[in-house]
């Protein structure tokens, strides 16, 4: 029962911390626009060559062209294949892609799983072919799921720590990070292997758990992988790890935005209400000193500011 308990309370802390950590995003100030093109939302014919709505004549008086398909392709070639890392990094790629790959895997045959389990649950333990099918699915992205994330953490675990490259921006958390990776989903994959044929199998496992029947017996190597590995799943998104969060807003809220100011917008009256704070910034150059406002320091030259 206690190994039961933790498995729902993680699941429960992963949930709650994805929800706060989007509401904290969502509920940032807005960001200096970066204006970075092309932007795939626009028309086809002008994000061909990084151009913009701007470019039109009179383009306050035309219906504005946002394509989601073009926003869909990229950000999933960026999600699925980093696409951007391999461009820019490639010898790094090699390493997070497989990392990322098997965590895909791994909450797909987690996802499969589930489906599986409580299709079983409905039916009283009714076998058909679609859950055969989907149970076989499931083992296949199980294990590559597993061997591709074991893979990708001793990859770049050994890149942070060799590389003189890295070593200045590898802090302690990163190692950490990697190396209970490592050791939970290690744990995991020997103590399913170790409990073989007759031991309790992942479908079991997760009955057990969704019924809150404690009469499953769990051998101990695996019942210590099942509680690390969702004690990881806790962890998470309290740590920096939650970038898959992040990175929708990223995109969307800093590189790819640009909505027009329009008076009377929403988007006018939030720079308002962002103009009548008082920032305390310790940069000097900038004068923010708690007592002026926004609106006063981007209204002045730096040098003719005085001092705070």
């Amino acid at each position: 029962m206690a190994l039961i308990l933790l498995v729902w309370a993680s699941a429960v802390v992963f949930l709650a911390a994805t929800a706060v950590r989007i509401v904290g995003y969502a509920r940032l100030p807005l960001h200096l626009r970066w204006e970075l093109y092309p932007v795939p939302h626009e028309a086809p014919e002008q994000a061909a060559h990084g151009g913009s709505y701007f470019e039109q004549s009179d383009w306050w008086t035309r219906p504005r062209y946002r394509g989601r398909f073009g926003t869909l392709r990229v950000m999933l070639a960026e999600m699925l294949l980093l696409k951007a890392l391999h461009e820019h990094n490639p010898r790094l790629w090699w390493r997070s892609f497989p990392f990322h790959l098997g965590l895909y895997l791994l909450a797909a045959s987690l996802l499969l799983l589930l489906v599986n389990v409580l299709q079983e649950l409905v039916t009283a333990g009714a076998e058909t072919a679609i859950s055969q099918g989907l149970f076989q699915v499931y083992r296949a992205t199980g294990a590559a799921g597993l061997a591709l994330t074991l893979f990708g953490a001793m990859a770049l675990l050994h890149r942070r720590l060799t590389d003189p490259d890295l070593r200045g921006y590898t802090a302690p958390a990163d190692a950490f990070n990697l190396l209970l990776f490592l050791l939970a989903l290690g744990l995991l994959a020997s103590g399913h292997l170790a409990a073989g044929e007759e031991g309790p199998g992942a479908s079991a496992v997760l009955t057990a758990v969704l019924t809150f029947d404690a009469g499953l017996r769990v051998p101990p190597l695996l019942a210590a992988g099942i509680a690390l590995s969702a004690l990881l799943a806790a962890y998470i998104p309290l740590t920096h790890m939650a970038h898959f969060v992040a990175k929708w807003f990223t995109w969307h809220g800093v590189r790819w935005e640009d909505e027009p100011l329009v008076p009377g917008s929403r988007l006018e009256r939030r720079i308002v209400e962002l103009l009548a704070t008082r920032p305390s910034w310790a940069a000097r150059h900038i004068g923010a000193d708690g007592r002026r406002t926004w609106a006063e320091l981007v209204s002045t030259r730096p040098g003719d500011r005085e001092e705070p």
